[in-house]
């Protein structure tokens, strides 16, 4: 499997590969549309460089500046490309803006419509391919960049319907109309990106069936103790922080405990992927039963 670092890369050279495939195509065809389409690519460039920093960052070990490593640093690159997202679909809107004050006809939209339904394909290709390596890397950073690249995807397609109208019914003023359409749909998917990272930032707790999967191991790995509660949890890039506390008898030894403790660490580890665990050891009296989960 490709590393996270080998695929921001590879987001690089693909981002500059598309930007001068769409630039070509503007020059072909003095498009407003196509130009539009060249200026959000080229916030693809800044993206792709942002998230390779992103994971050269987070891929860090801790140290004593960040004990807790640097995972978070995906987030924020995240963030910054939902922001250039936006930024991009308000250049896009000021692009088409102008196009309907004054319209013009297109120049040879047919070799304009190949290169850019060419830049068009590699943008899907490679999209799909940071989005399924992004998830199973656990890598909010090119997660983020690769739904990026598909929203590129989608104001390509607008893009590429704008210019064959214009060609087939010489209406002009449909280039930059159908430019402004696609930039709210990227307003839209811009924020969707920008919400998800903020999640990580401010430490949203996982999923409900990832934390009933939780509980779950918990319960049935921790035969000896007597109750588990107060479990919470919270993501950071390709980490899953887990922690809680563990009720076990007044009078039982610490290093049975300890392997209580190293028995449940060892489940959560494997049921759930970057599992970070930290369980606190409370005397019976301690327990808060049935509001924790209870270990039958």
């Amino acid at each position: 499997m490709l590393s996270a670092k080998q695929l921001a890369i590879g987001s690089i050279v693909v981002s500059f590969v598309v930007l001068g495939l769409k630039l070509w195509a503007y020059l072909l065809t003095g498009s407003v549309a196509l130009y539009s389409d060249a200026l959000e690519s080229i916030v693809n460039v800044a993206t792709a460089v942002t998230s390779f920093l992103a994971v050269w960052m987070s891929a860090k070990p801790p140290d004593a500046n960040h004990p807790y490593g640097h995972e978070k640093a995906e987030y924020l690159s995240a963030v910054l490309v939902g922001v250039l997202i936006v930024l991009a679909a308000f250049s896009i809107l000021r692009e088409a803006y102008l196009g309907l004050q004054n319209p013009k006809l297109l120049t040879a939209p047919v070799e304009g419509l190949a290169v850019n339904g060419l830049a068009t394909l590699l943008n899907v290709a490679w999209g799909y391919t940071l989005v399924r390596f992004g998830h199973s890397l656990r890598s909010r950073a090119l997660e983020a960049d690769g739904h990026h690249l598909l929203t590129d995807v989608v104001t390509s397609v607008g893009v590429l319907i704008g210019v064959a109208a214009v060609m087939v019914t010489g209406w002009a003023v449909l280039d930059p109309a159908i430019a402004a359409l696609v930039a709210l749909n990227i307003l839209f998917m811009g924020w969707r990106v920008m919400r998800k990272s903020i999640g990580g930032l401010m430490d949203e707790a996982v999923p409900e069936d990832v934390m009933d999967c939780i509980r779950e191991t918990i319960s049935a790995n921790a035969d000896g103790a007597i109750e588990a509660h107060d479990v919470r949890t919270r993501r950071a890039g390709r980490m899953t922080f887990i922690d809680f506390h563990l009720v076990v008898p007044g009078d039982m030894n610490v290093q049975t405990s300890h392997d209580i403790c190293d028995r449940i660490e060892e489940a959560l580890k494997k049921a759930v992927k970057g599992a970070k665990v930290t369980i606190h050891v409370e005397p019976e009296e301690k327990a808060k039963h049935p509001g924790g989960v209870p270990v039958v």
